[in-house]
């Protein structure tokens, strides 16, 4: 008798069977990451330091401003990179 997990497990891969990755789409995925790691790095030292300034000369508004940007800019890069990670994934199921 299987378990409720089994029959999920079992549901799940029929709707979305596991793709197995090869070792190319596993050296373009880690290459997408690792430059999108370094351009967050770049933007997220850029911006501190802005940042760090807006704070100690007093400006909360531009605070609050340079904060929403690094944020927003960071999850832009997280988007990018997901969707570049995903049109890897596609192109070796064709």
């Amino acid at each position: 008798m299987k378990s409720a997990y089994e029959l999920a497990m079992e549901r799940l891969e029929k709707s979305a069977p596991t793709v197995k990755l090869t070792d190319e789409q596993k050296a373009q995925i880690a290459e997408i990451d690792s430059t999108y790691k370094a351009r967050i790095a770049e933007k997220e030292l850029f911006l501190q330091d802005k940042i760090r300034e807006a704070g100690l000369t007093g400006t909360f508004q531009e605070f609050e401003q340079l904060q929403a940007q690094l944020a927003a800019e960071i999850r832009r890069l997280h988007e990018d990179c997901e969707e570049k990670k995903a049109k890897v994934r596609a192109s070796f199921q064709n």
